[in-house]
């Protein structure tokens, strides 16, 4: 068997003998007629060259004028769609806002007289003119707890220049906090602010730029409404000045010799290099330039066809130089851009590149003419001479080639031993010295991902192992069935979103004949929420048995678990003492989701609305507490947060409304049915969208009877 050098070497001497010889051969026939065919096929060469060269250099110079408008109007829409998703977040956010109690922000909130030295430390709440909600009233507090979310947004895109919510009763919460409004501005009157109501929840964007009263100049506002039965419609707004446009979305062109300009849908200029409201102030009209009123037929042309959405090129004179531009479509805004720059700027290296080819061909047969003359002088001696140095080079190569190759033979070998710990040295200057490099990187990665993924595996096993424990724990603290109590059909269930969840109910006998039913859900989720959802099961649990003062009781539990919670950590709990005798509810809330009561006469669904804090929030908080009479055949419904917000693929809330309705339908059916059905409703509606959070419900069912 040849070895890899031998075969390197044969190689080498058979094809440089035959070259050598098959040239040697035609040389001397064909010495006299290589010159003038030479030059004959260098010109003909380097005209043809010449004029497809040209050809492709402008048709490739168009392409990517083309190309590069359509990526910078896909660039364009991508940043657009990112501002309507970030309203999108805020309208969330303040849709939670509206319903659970207030929160204080971290960062200060100041009011139009007392705005800070830097808008960037804090925002500011104003009043518009006429409004009778004042600063301190419950709806403002809700207000500025967004105040955080305004900050996160507005840090996590550059391109805004303020983000803002602004609210029926005549209120709007601004970052940065400038507090540079006119004192006669309403933003209810605004169309960012009209607009978006009338679309109840989608994103609106302003037709055209206007003036903006906070001083950012011409700007372009997308905005959207969040609307609450009890605070109406609050609308979370955004701008981006037309500067920002031009020079953050679509940047210097073409190195600063091309015009960009963005179009609306019916032809008014956006955004162009600048454009400017001059002297206008913020409630003046700033009219629009209109691609349409020149009197140019080319450039009418041109904007029908971006008007029309569509993508091309086309050719206009400006001032006497002709022009290209190019066009494509911002799709989800129904805009257009164009980037214009002149023929010259394409031209112009085609021509001088065509003069290079010319110019080139002529050396070159100048060289032909020259090279044929010496060539018939000296190619019988360098016949010799290159058939001894191709012997020679072959040797050498052969050698130089197959070492590296033998070295990495041996590391190869050693590896599939086993061997991790074995190196190769290869000191060859070229691509073999990188591929020892890259093989002992590989030997030393396998190494250590092998170690790690050791590592890993004993890892993830023993937080299995941990996790079901912590799932047959927490099993355990639930009751293992409903109390059966004469005249009511009690039923409940804990769905955990993972393997452990935060939510838990209970159900606790009391000395005088009354059960209480807790329902509580733990802020977080994973073990940290399991484990703090035991302790405030049990200290629960604790302060109620054997008592006959359930509210004192509920407070104490607060108190202990306000004591003992980890920092940031607190749980809404919902207690229901129900009175079998007396037909009442005694109920108790710390910051929970209000119960619901299908009344069995009138079919009404009544919320049990109380305002209390969480435990574990303030020790001596007092829990909100009311009885509730109740008659046969009332169906009460107790659930966490896990229900009302399990969202659908689209990010859309399961709601109240939703678990009305399904209540209602099924009032008559026993307890564990109307469960059950509660949990199908919420399945078909989530689809294939995960489980976000826990779902608990305890339903209690008035026997008719009764």
């Amino acid at each position: 068997m040849l070895t890899l050098r031998a075969k390197i070497l044969i190689l080498f001497l058979v094809l440089s003998l035959v070259a050598l010889a098959i040239t040697g051969y035609f040389a001397f026939a064909a010495i006299a007629d290589i010159g003038s065919y030479a030059q004959g096929s260098s010109q003909a060469l380097g005209e043809g060259v010449r004029n497809d060269s040209s050809s492709a250099l402008l048709s490739l110079g168009e392409e990517y004028l083309v190309r590069t408008t359509a990526d910078k109007a896909n660039l364009t829409d991508v940043i657009f769609k990112d501002t309507e998703t970030e309203m999108g977040i805020l309208a969330a956010q303040a849709s939670q806002f509206q319903r659970n109690a207030p929160l204080v922000s971290q960062i200060p909130v100041y009011t139009n007289n007392s705005r800070p030295i830097d808008p960037l430390s804090g925002a500011v709440l104003i009043i518009a003119p006429g409004a009778t909600v004042i600063p301190g009233s419950e709806e403002s507090r809700r207000l500025t707890g967004l105040a955080d979310d305004l900050l996160a947004v507005y840090n996590s895109d550059e391109d805004l220049k303020s983000v803002y919510i602004a609210t029926d009763s005549g209120m709007i919460l601004m970052y940065p906090g400038k507090g540079t409004l006119p004192p006669d501005y309403d933003p209810r009157n605004r169309s960012w602010y009209t607009h978006a109501v009338v679309l109840d929840g989608l994103p609106w964007w302003t037709d055209a730029p206007y003036i903006d009263a906070d001083n950012n100049g011409l700007v372009m506002t997308c905005s959207r409404s969040v609307t609450s039965p009890v605070y109406g419609h609050w609308v979370i707004g955004s701008d981006v000045s037309t500067g920002t446009i031009n020079d953050e979305i679509i940047g210097n062109t073409f190195g600063g010799k091309g015009y960009a300009v963005l179009l609306s849908g019916n032809g008014d200029v956006i955004s162009r290099p600048n454009l400017s409201a001059g002297e206008l102030r913020w409630n003046e009209q700033f009219s629009p330039e209109n691609a349409f009123s020149g009197s140019k037929p080319d450039l009418a042309l041109v904007a029908k066809n971006m008007t029309a959405g569509m993508t091309g090129l086309g050719k206009v004179s400006f001032n006497g130089v002709e022009t290209y531009v190019a066009y494509a479509p911002v799709s989800s805004m129904k805009w257009s851009l164009a980037l214009s720059l002149p023929t010259s700027q394409i031209t112009g290296p085609v021509d001088q590149f065509s003069g290079k080819i010319e110019g080139a061909t002529q050396d070159t047969g100048k060289h032909i003419t020259d090279q044929t003359t010496r060539l018939s002088t000296v190619f019988s001696l360098l016949f010799l001479a290159i058939l001894l140095f191709v012997l020679l080079v072959s040797v050498s190569l052969s050698r130089v080639i197959s070492r590296p190759v033998e070295t990495l033979k041996e590391g190869a070998t050693a590896l599939g031993e086993g061997n991790l710990d074995f190196r190769v040295t290869i000191r060859s200057g070229d691509e073999f010295e990188d591929l020892g490099r890259s093989f002992n990187s590989m030997a030393e990665a396998l190494k250590v991902n092998i170690a790690n993924l050791e590592k890993t595996t004993a890892e993830k096993e023993r937080y299995a192992r941990e996790m079901e424990i912590a799932k047959n724990i927490q099993s355990s603290f639930l009751p293992e069935k409903m109390p059966e109590i004469p005249g009511f059909d009690i039923s409940a269930v804990m769905i955990p979103a993972m393997e452990v969840g935060g939510d838990f109910y209970d159900a606790v006998p009391l000395p005088d004949g009354r059960w209480a039913f807790v329902i509580a859900d733990v802020s977080g989720k994973g073990a940290s929420a399991a484990l703090f959802m035991a302790m405030s099961r049990t200290l629960i649990r604790v302060n109620l048995e054997g008592t006959m003062d359930t509210v004192r009781a509920f407070d104490t539990a607060n108190s202990m678990i306000a004591r003992n919670a980890p920092s940031g950590m607190f749980v809404t709990v919902f207690s229901a003492v129900l009175d079998p005798a007396g037909l009442a509810l005694s109920c108790t809330n710390a910051g929970h989701n209000p119960p619901i009561i299908i009344r069995a006469d009138s079919g009404r669904a009544e919320f049990l609305v109380m305002h209390g804090v969480a435990m574990g929030v303030l020790p001596e908080q007092k829990s909100a507490h009311e009885i509730v009479q109740l008659k046969p055949g009332d169906l009460v419904i107790l659930y966490t947060d896990g229900v009302t917000e399990a969202f659908d693929p689209g990010y859309a809330a399961f709601g109240e409304e939703r678990l009305v309705c399904v209540a209602k339908e099924c009032r008559d059916l026993p307890a564990a049915q109307i469960r059950d059905r509660i949990i199908l409703a919420v399945r078909d509606f989530t689809g294939a969208a995960p489980q976000s959070d826990d779902i608990t419900l305890v339903v209690i069912r008035v026997m008719p009877g009764n």
